[in-house]
């Protein structure tokens, strides 16, 4: 998924409590740069999120013998944008990319020092009482969340900005060429409401992770697991599987932040124009592309098609923009 400032989790009985300032920068300085060497291949996902496709599928079989279509994976995704932007170009978006991860971290941890809850908590959790175990996993789990909502609605524009940034690869345009020129172009083509375009579907996305891994996990590591070797692996095979299911919000998120943003990936033939997110949750859901880019080795094209004298052909002209009315 897009970077969306990603957050470790431990037994949340007993969540970790707002960081001091030296440890908030060095996370910061570290994720940065994970984010810088990591960018390309974010930048290949996103294209491929918004529905980019600029290699041909090819014909092959699956496991089970079955025609299919092979889309390139990420590696072969970043190398065509190498050969048409150069090294350089594979870093598109970046900036902003920093700006936005930063701020949301500090506004995050602002939040939480402002929310924290003078909660004594006992040495041996496994000797403290149920109820004020469950009562202070619930209003940290309640502080956090509202950490993490603040956080994306603050950062969202930067967001929205880098996404744009990075569409530019489709039609070749330089509209969105810097931070602040960019803030003043998505307020000409969108007005106020375009800094927080795809903003609802980010936010579910974000939340629900948070809400069920921490759950789930809670739930697991109190009732369930009793190996306390087992409970450090519970949080983070519990957001797994929360990242995996609410993954199609991301895909929204990213397609309505470049939606009629005056940028060819956002307009037809690219991307039909949607009236709403829950619009384009829709269409998508109709043309199984709810979780393109979830899988960045073994891609396969799930879009309309068709089998001509054996073999698959894509279809992603009429048939596609007409399912959208």
């Amino acid at each position: 998924m897009f970077s969306e400032g990603r957050r470790r989790y431990k037994n949340l009985s007993s969540m970790s409590p707002p960081k001091d300032p030296e440890v908030l920068w060095s996370d910061i300085a570290s994720r940065i740069l994970i984010n810088v060497v990591s960018h390309p291949m974010e930048y290949a996902k996103v294209l491929i999120q918004i529905g980019h496709e600029p290699i041909p599928p090819k014909q092959t079989v699956t496991l089970f013998g079955k025609p299919a279509l092979k889309l390139p994976n990420i590696f072969a995704y970043v190398k065509h944008i190498k050969k048409v932007d150069g090294f350089t170009g594979c870093y598109k978006g970046l900036v902003p990319k920093l700006c936005s991860y930063t701020v949301s971290t500090i506004a995050s941890q602002k939040t939480a020092e402002y929310l924290q809850l003078d909660v004594v908590q006992n040495e041996d959790e496994d000797e403290e009482d149920e109820s004020v175990r469950r009562w202070r996993c619930i209003r940290e789990l309640t502080r956090d969340t509202i950490s993490r909502i603040v956080a994306i609605v603050v950062s969202h524009p930067l967001e929205v900005i880098s996404l744009r940034m990075m569409a530019q690869f489709v039609g070749g345009e330089m509209k969105y060429s810097g931070v602040l020129n960019s803030f003043v172009e998505i307020y000409r083509e969108n007005g106020f409401m375009g800094y927080y375009a795809g903003l609802v579907p980010r936010l579910i996305a974000n939340v629900s992770v948070l809400v069920l891994a921490s759950t789930s996990t809670y739930i697991l590591n109190n009732y369930v697991v009793q190996e306390q070797a087992m409970k450090a692996y519970t949080a983070s095979t519990m957001k797994f599987l929360a990242t995996t299911v609410t993954y199609p919000f991301l895909v929204v998120s990213h397609c309505m932040a470049i939606n009629n943003c005056g940028l060819v990936a956002g307009m037809p033939p690219q991307m039909p124009i949607y009236k709403d997110w829950l619009h384009c949750w829709s269409h998508l859901s109709a043309n199984n592309q709810l979780k393109r880019g979830s899988s960045l080795l073994w891609r396969y094209y799930t879009g309309p098609q068709v089998l001509v004298n054996g073999k698959l052909v894509p279809i992603m002209s009429d048939a596609f923009f007409q399912s959208v009315q």
